[in-house]
């Protein structure tokens, strides 16, 4: 199963995820971890150690993507693996990738 850990800094929470995110059970855990901080001002997902992405995932940061723009939250993903970036390429995220 995929582990998400939520870290606060400030008006920021970030939302570190690790393991693969193909099953509904994955999308519903993401959604619900992000979903859960509509006090912050940026939310950040931190894909370093997410190995893999199913489609249903792309959908679920797509409607977590719309979700905080409905509540005035920067939404951004932060360093995705190759494997997720490349499915991530195709849609319109605010990436942030370390050199």
């Amino acid at each position: 199963m995929p582990s998400v850990r939520i870290d606060h800094r400030g008006g920021m929470a970030i939302v570190e995820c690790a393991g693969r995110f193909v099953r509904h059970e994955a999308a519903f855990k993401l959604r619900n971890a992000v979903t859960s901080q509509a006090d912050a001002q940026v939310v950040v997902l931190d894909l370093t150690d997410m190995h893999a992405i199913g489609g249903g995932g792309v959908g679920t940061l797509l409607l977590l993507q719309k979700w905080a723009e409905d509540h005035n939250i920067r939404f951004q993903i932060f360093n995705p693996s190759e494997p997720v970036l490349n499915k991530l390429k195709h849609v319109n995220f605010e990436i942030l990738r370390t050199t």
